[in-house]
């Protein structure tokens, strides 16, 4: 549970370099399985994290809107799919 709370307050770009770091560690394959374990779940915990600052990334980024003129209106929420 630690692990958890400890997870929530990375940045992006913390919680990223961290999973990095548990992707070379599972590929050297030089951990062995008790730790490698324990170390993938700590990386599908790290990912989710990532996933969801991501998402909260994209729910902030808005694009200007032009007017028939070509001149900025406003702006309106992205669509990104």
């Amino acid at each position: 549970m630690a692990d958890e709370l400890d997870i929530k307050t990375l940045s992006f770009e913390k919680a990223l370099a961290l999973l990095e770091e548990i992707v070379a560690k599972l590929e050297s394959g030089r951990v062995d399985l008790e730790e490698s374990i324990k170390i993938y779940e700590r990386g599908e915990a790290l990912r989710k994290h990532c996933e969801t600052k991501l998402a909260e990334a994209e729910a902030r980024i808005e694009k200007i809107t032009l007017g028939a003129n070509g001149k900025p209106t406003g702006t309106a929420p992205l669509d990104v799919e």
